[in-house]
């Protein structure tokens, strides 16, 4: 398999982290916008949409700051890629950014990106940002 490049997305959120945070690490809240569905046991989360899922394990997380996932298919081959919101404050303007850092195949970045971008925008509405 080929290497899978990192790519980093940044968007601005008008919300707090701890409004923000439970849509991102709960699977109430991804459920509202990344998926279909979620289930979760401990740190084992499975992600539904429609007749396919995906099992990813929680690696790490802090509440209000930032929550890590790696995809159970990656580990499996030994990756250590992973998918990752973090809820960025400026100390200045007080603004927050939701930073998005996620792997895919190099002919895969563009359109990862665009899904990305698609599902950033659901959470938005969602939130009312």
């Amino acid at each position: 398999m080929d290497e899978k490049i990192k790519f980093e997305l940044e968007y601005p959120v008008k919300a707090s982290p701890a409004m923000l945070f439970p849509y991102l690490s709960t699977p109430s809240g991804l459920s509202e916008w990344f998926c279909d569905d979620v289930n979760s046991r401990g740190e084992v989360f499975t992600f539904f949409w429609g007749d396919s899922e995906e099992v990813a394990k929680l690696i790490r997380k802090k509440q209000d700051r930032y929550i890590q996932f790696r995809w159970m298919n990656d580990e499996d081959e030994g990756m250590k890629t992973y998918f990752e919101f973090r809820i960025v404050v400026d100390e200045l303007t007080k603004d927050t950014s939701l930073l998005v850092t996620d792997y895919a195949e190099e002919d895969e970045v563009e359109e990862s990106k665009l899904l990305w971008q698609s599902q950033i925008s659901d959470l938005l509405h969602t939130i009312g940002s």
